[in-house]
């Protein structure tokens, strides 16, 4: 949510019924919330039903929040645990501690591209995705990229979505991440490699082509 409203301002407004403070969190919340249940369900469907459910629980277990995770962590903990009871439920048995094939499909990154171990900042990139012109005067080319981004997450394969989501999209840790989907660290640093190695082809594609805002194309 906005700077404004911290997690002590957002779980009084939940606990005082105001219904603007409540309203924003379904609107900012609820896309990520379904792409992690439909992770554990077998349907579109019962991913909705399980954020209905996990919105209830909310709701009425807010006075029990003490603040020990984070607020958005307390709440993906609650849809975590409805989704794994109604994915048994629905004998979707796949388990998330495990990388399926698919998993692993998609490109990887040449190790050249990043520095090297002796670097000040090893791992890191070697140089950034070139700027695309008049990203920041024109909202209308803004929304192209992102709109190209969007995309290029909604393609990959549930798990990695999901874990790019999480890490780079709602910002949470390696340890959240592994704790909330109970998955190894080795497998979340597999699936966030990958994901991120799709989106970043994909829109070095999408600005190596003529007509694309940054490289020369027109505006």
């Amino acid at each position: 949510m906005g700077t404004s409203y911290t997690d002590d301002a957002i779980v009084a407004g939940v606990r005082a019924g105001d219904e603007v403070v409540f309203a924003r969190l379904l609107e900012e919340w609820s896309r990520p919330m379904l792409l992690l249940a439909r992770s554990h369900v077998s349907t579109d469907a019962s991913a909705e039903e399980v954020v209905q459910d996990t919105w209830l629980a909310v709701i009425r277990g807010i006075d029990a929040f003490e603040g020990r995770s984070s607020l958005r962590t307390w709440v993906y903990r609650i849809l975590v645990n409805t989704a794994k009871r109604r994915g048994t439920r629905e004998s979707r048995t796949v388990p998330w501690s495990s990388v399926s094939a698919g998993d692993h499909s998609g490109p990887t990154l040449d190790p050249s591209l990043f520095r090297d171990a002796d670097d000040p900042y090893p791992g890191h990139w070697r140089s950034f995705p070139r700027p695309w012109r008049g990203s920041d005067d024109d909202p209308a080319l803004a929304g192209e990229v992102r709109g190209r981004l969007r995309a290029a997450l909604d393609a990959l394969p549930d798990r990695q979505r999901v874990v790019i989501t999480m890490r780079d999209v709602l910002g949470h840790t390696s340890d959240e991440v592994c704790e909330l989907l109970s998955i190894s660290a080795g497998n979340q640093r597999v699936l966030l490699h990958r994901a991120r190695a799709a989106v970043r082809a994909d829109l070095a594609t999408y600005l190596e082509q003529d007509g694309a805002p940054g490289v020369g194309g027109a505006a």
